[in-house]
């Protein structure tokens, strides 16, 4: 029994970055001997064990076999006489198609070495095309890296697009890559390789149509901006998606299945962007119906969110943040139970907690 280090830790090593997870494979080992060993199986579709010290991912040499569309349509054999190297062959890419053994020594048979000094992205074999979730690992690892993209690997993607496979993707597969390619470094990036290929109209038409619509250079700009910023991933999503009309993003959250806090923080963003980026101009009763529209009172955290969602990438943005927070701030402050004490009904702890805060915040403009 052989163990070794696969994937990304020696690519991240390569490149000098900080290694998060190792993933090990592990060739001439049986399912029974992992488990005599101690290591616990958690692999649903193929043999993969957790070490009984460290739980790093340990899983056995194994090939595979497309049998049918998409990418869950693959059967998998793992067995002792499976080696390294079969295993290698059915990556996506050459520099996640390494692996180091217990002594230090790299193996590469596919230069993926060679491939990170020239920064490009290389598939391994045309068993690429048989996994359409290949193609976003493509446009997310471009923007991480600022790789480019072979022109072979690029024409498979381009061929993988027109044969339907990227119709094959399914929403949850989709928004992971998205959420993990909107968190990378150059997140416009990730659009860029997708539109090229003919993918991003397959997957995410809203985003797609603002090429033609000569928006999607503010977007990704605002994108990039917001990553700049080092931003959550809601707000990142919020800034690319705040040109769109409200229904056309509540269209693609659900197209995407996008979790609640990214789809709400988004629709937001599409229908008070503008109003938030003419916030310096704002008189108090405009603040105020914007402050109410956002449910400000009850969800101070979001307007945080939703301002630097809608002002990243805008000039004059800071000036214009920090006068919304300092109104918002000041209309927070009113006690509103000090200030209902003083009422009789509803109707009128509604109309004074209102005036209250409209009072505040004329303070602020002054």
């Amino acid at each position: 029994m052989k163990i070794y280090v696969v994937g990304g830790a020696v690519r991240d090593e390569m490149l000098g970055l900080p290694v998060q997870d190792h993933d090990y494979v592990v060739v001439g080992a049986t399912p029974e001997e992992m488990v005599k060993l101690g290591f616990r199986p958690v692999g649903r579709d193929f043999p993969v064990f957790l070490h009984p010290q460290t739980h790093e991912e340990y899983a056995l040499a194994r090939t595979e076999r497309k049998t049918a569309p998409g990418y869950h349509g693959f059967t998998f054999h793992a067995a002792p006489d499976v080696t390294l190297e079969q295993d290698l062959q059915r990556r996506d890419l050459t520099i996640n198609a390494m692996a180091r053994d217990e002594s230090g020594e790299v193996i590469d048979p596919h230069h993926g070495a060679e491939d990170i000094g020239q920064g490009v992205l290389r598939h391994v074999s045309p068993a690429f095309a048989e996994d359409p979730v290949r193609i976003l690992r493509v446009a997310r690892f471009a923007a991480r890296f600022d790789f480019s993209v072979a022109p072979e690997t690029q024409a498979l993607m381009v061929q993988m697009v027109q044969a339907g496979e990227a119709d094959a993707l399914v929403a949850e597969r989709v928004w992971q890559e998205l959420a993990k390619g909107l968190l990378e470094r150059t997140p416009s990036t990730l659009f860029g390789v997708l539109r090229e290929c003919g993918a991003l109209a397959r997957v995410l038409p809203q985003i797609d149509a603002l090429y033609d619509a000569g928006e999607a250079e503010a977007a990704l700009a605002a994108l990039d901006a917001a990553a700049q910023q080092q931003a959550s991933l809601e707000v990142r999503f919020a800034a690319l998606l705040r040109v769109l009309e409200p229904e056309a993003v509540e269209a693609l959250c659900a197209k995407l299945r996008a979790p609640a806090a990214c789809r709400d923080l988004a629709v937001l963003a599409a229908r008070h962007a503008n109003a938030i980026a003419d916030g310096a101009d704002l008189g108090a009763q405009e603040l105020m119906a914007l402050f109410e529209a956002v449910d400000a009172w009850r969800r101070p955290e979001r307007v945080t969110a939703l301002v630097q969602a809608a002002l990243a990438g805008v000039a004059g943005g800071e000036r214009t943040r920090r006068h919304l927070q300092r109104a918002h701030a000041a209309a927070l402050a009113v006690d509103a139970g000090a200030v209902a004490r003083q009422q009789t009904g509803a109707d009128q702890i509604k109309a004074a907690v209102a005036q209250a805060r409209l009072d505040a915040l004329q303070g602020i403009i002054k």
